[in-house]
């Protein structure tokens, strides 16, 4: 499968009739896409699609039929869909400082790395992990994620559990990373408002691949029905015009 506007040129990710199979249950069936370098890929689909699982297997972490190919040097960084950290003793300080005496060269300072995710180091540096908001915990784990500048981002569902307010104001830092330090993005959302106006493709999964194209066929009724079925799980937030 070629990419959306048919290039072949600055291809970042290629992945080919990939298969994963876990406990003899096909999770993803002949998944093939490629994914040019510096843009944001949203992966859709319902519960059970298999988004997690292909975060996990770009990443090496599950074995699989089928070929991924990183074009390039690739370092990826990662944010899960959830942590809990309210029973860890760990303050933000000490949590960034872990990451940065496992990398120690090319690494970004603990206060460059809140500052470049719209967080005040001296605000929230000597503040428990289970002490912070949703929204400042999660954008703390993207800090985390960037502080050894990856050129590639994998984010399942970043804002999950977060007020509307701070989601909308991470994903316009992800832009923001996007453009300022050419990374590419690839994440997990459910909601057709961040799809649409937030990536610049998307994968339709349900195990195997439905669409993959421009975001803005997200508003395709006819497509949703074919991810979700009759019944459509995706935000009803209204779309920007």
């Amino acid at each position: 499968m070629v990419s959306p506007d048919g290039s072949m040129s600055d291809i970042i990710l290629e992945v080919s009739n990939l298969t994963v199979k876990i406990r003899g249950q096909t999770i993803l069936d002949d998944v093939s896409f490629k994914l040019k370098r510096g843009k944001i890929l949203a992966v859709i689909g319902p519960n059970g699609a298999g988004k997690s699982v292909l975060f996990k297997t770009l990443m090496n972490f599950l074995p699989h039929d089928g070929r991924i190919v990183w074009h390039g040097k690739v370092k990826i960084g990662y944010v899960p869909q959830r942590l809990s950290v309210g029973d860890i003793p760990i303050s933000v300080r000490e949590f960034l400082s872990f990451k940065k005496a496992v990398v120690k060269a090319g690494c970004l300072s603990a206060d460059n790395c809140l500052n470049l995710v719209g967080l005040d180091f001296e605000e929230l540096s000597d503040k428990q992990l289970g002490a912070l908001s949703g929204g400042q915990l999660q954008r703390t784990l993207i800090a985390f994620a960037v502080m050894d500048l990856p050129n590639v981002l994998l984010f399942d569902e970043p804002t999950a559990g977060i007020d509307l307010d701070s989601e909308e104001a991470i994903y316009e830092m992800l832009n923001r990373l996007e453009k300022e330090h050419e990374m590419t993005i690839l994440l997990i959302s459910h909601d057709a408002h961040i799809v649409r106006d937030f990536s610049d493709y998307m994968l339709a999964l349900n195990r195997k691949v439905i669409f993959f194209g421009e975001s803005k066929e997200i508003t395709n009724p006819s497509l949703l029905r074919e991810i979700y079925g009759s019944e459509t799980v995706l935000k009803t937030r209204e779309l920007k015009v």
